[in-house]
């Protein structure tokens, strides 16, 4: 491809609406273009990216044995109906209508379509195991796009899904897609690492998160550097002391806080209430009806846990006005003790805490010396906070840390939540139906493309891996005179790595030798090529890697050293 052929619109300064570095470069470099918020045209070299990755993609999915299949973008509501997530995945349905008025549903994810599918295909333990995969568009109504392809509205994922005839025989399929990802990523040029994560609105027993360390990461992982633990911070758990118990006999002491309105307002003169000895009193709706949790006052809730232990994630905080309703007070100075016509859920650290303080329920006021045990009804307890840095690693007890990155692929095993809703079943040896065993596997492909520029760029631009550069390799030529010996070696150049199967650009444009470098270097070609006038008087060209050294080699040379250079490394 030449330079004055394509189409690569670069810009030297950020759109002003770009707020990470990724982002940015992925405007600059000509790669996508904006709709709407959300919504990315992607332009030519970008396109040649995304299918390099997909191309990746298919080998590996191939390589475990997966089927490629094409499922609709647009979906039937009575399968998500029958699923369960009609109403739990609802905040992200694109909902259209036909001309008869019926309703569809714009699809988020496959889940529902891929069992139903198999449901009717799949009907005898000698068909197990299967694997299915897709490259498809998904649209999920995201609340604030963001970040460029991270956060966006449509964007393309490779989703897959495995069936099993048992729960042993689901975790070798789980395992290999597992694997699978590794090398995805690894060709991709990616470090990315797996963690254990929360299965969310997705249900199932387990799951991993792949994730690319960054510090505009949407995620936070909690990891431990002695050891193989890492966790999203939504799952990841510690070795941590319960709250230290006080005399759990004396009399609860109702005493006046006048204008106290958070933990830290206890925590000074004259009232000194440690923050570890609060109870801090929390009020959500879920479906429409009040819940009160509670958390130690120096922790944090962690709303993914919360959603296992209420068995929905359809729950929202409280307003002002229903906490009123709920407890007759405000904000401030809430309080458990003796509420017995709402439930009650209690974080596990709490458990057997004495000589807490809490609020009273009445403005103005706490409660001292208060047992949770003795004057709270919990409901249910449960790990409700989210991990902080320093504590003891649950494996091996070393002080954890945190890091943000992006999430770029997620697998789960989901047991048979949904073959069981959809009536997947087969015959197994005995004859008797059973509900097959399901995994699902997905990879954001457009947010994959992204995680890379995240993590491979510099001050000058994208330092794309060879395996997915739009272009391997740039010929510049400087100084573009027809016929002249500079044009004539880079064509000749041109045409001998092309016909060696290596993708090249040539940059015909007559453009300054400094204008041509900066656009190389941003959008991040692996290998440049640049023949003057002055190199070639010497019988040289200049050769650099992306990120590296300026090398003058023999023309002669030029073509052999560009094929080494883009031969793997041991």
């Amino acid at each position: 491809m030449r330079w004055t052929q394509a189409l690569i619109p670069t810009l030297k300064e950020s759109p002003s609406d770009a707020e990470i570095v990724s982002h940015k470069l992925l405007l600059r470099a000509g790669l996508v273009r904006k709709l709407s918020g959300g919504l990315y045209t992607f332009l030519p070299l970008g396109l040649r990216v995304l299918r390099k990755i997909e191309q990746i993609v298919r080998e590996e999915m191939d390589r475990a044995g997966a089927l490629e299949v094409l499922m609709p973008a647009l979906q039937p509501p009575e399968i998500w109906q029958q699923s369960g997530r009609y109403e739990t995945a609802s905040e992200v349905f694109y909902k259209v209508r036909d001309r008869a008025k019926k309703e569809w549903i714009l699809g988020p994810t496959h889940e529902e379509v891929i069992t139903t599918m198999v449901a009717g295909e799949l009907s005898s333990y000698r068909q197990l195991p299967k694997s299915f995969y897709q490259i498809q568009t998904k649209f999920r109504d995201e609340i604030r796009p963001r970040f460029g392809l991270m956060r966006a509205k449509e964007f393309i994922m490779k989703d897959a899904y495995s069936f099993d005839s048992s729960d042993e025989a689901a975790q070798v399929s789980y395992q290999k897609m597992y694997d699978a990802y590794t090398r995805i990523f690894e060709r991709c040029g990616l470090k990315a690492f797996p963690v254990e994560a929360d299965t969310g609105v997705m249900g199932g027993k387990f799951s991993h998160e792949f994730m690319v360390p960054a510090e505009t990461g949407e995620n936070e992982v909690v990891y431990c550097d002695a050891c193989s633990y890492a966790a999203n911070i939504e799952k990841a758990t510690s070795k941590i002391a319960g709250t230290p118990a006080g005399d759990s006999a004396a009399a609860i002491e109702k005493f006046a806080t006048p204008g106290v309105k958070t933990i830290e307002d206890l925590t000074k003169a004259p009232y000194e209430v440690a923050a570890q000895q609060q109870i801090k009193t929390l009020v959500y709706m879920v479906e429409d009806k009040p819940v009160l949790v509670l958390v130690r006052g120096d922790h944090q809730l962690n709303e993914a846990k919360l959603v296992g232990t209420l068995g929905t994630a359809t729950f929202r905080a409280a307003t002002v006005d229903e906490i009123f309703a709920a407890l007759g007070a405000y904000p401030g100075s809430l309080g458990a003790v003796s509420v017995k016509d709402l439930p009650v859920y209690a974080d596990e650290i709490l458990r057997g805490a004495s000589s807490m303080t809490t609020g009273a329920n009445e403005k103005g006021f706490h409660l001292r010396n208060v047992s949770i045990e003795r004057d709270i009804q919990v409901k249910q307890w449960a790990d409700l906070r989210s991990v902080q840095v320093g504590e003891a690693c649950p494996k091996c007890g070393e002080p954890l840390k945190v890091r943000r990155a992006i999430e770029v692929g997620h697998v789960f095993k989901l047991g048979t939540k949904y073959t069981e809703a959809l009536n997947a079943v087969y015959s197994d040896e005995a004859g008797k139906q059973q509900p097959a065993v399901m995994g699902c596997y997905g990879i954001g492909v457009t947010r994959t493309l992204q995680a890379v520029i995240e993590q491979c760029n510099d001050k000058d631009g994208i330092i794309w891996p060879l395996s997915v550069a739009p272009y391997r390799v740039c010929i510049t030529p400087l100084g573009i005179v027809p016929g002249s010996a500079v044009m004539a070696l880079a064509e000749k150049i041109y045409a001998e790595l092309s016909a060696q199967g290596v993708d090249v650009l040539l940059d015909d444009r007559d453009d300054r030798p400094g204008v041509k470098f900066k656009d190389a270097d941003l959008v991040g070609f692996p290998i440049r090529i640049a023949i003057g006038e002055k190199s070639l008087a010497k019988g040289e060209v200049e050769l650099k890697l992306r990120g590296g050294v300026l090398k003058a080699i023999k023309q002669e040379e030029a073509v052999s050293e560009i094929l080494a250079a883009l031969k793997p490394q041991p």
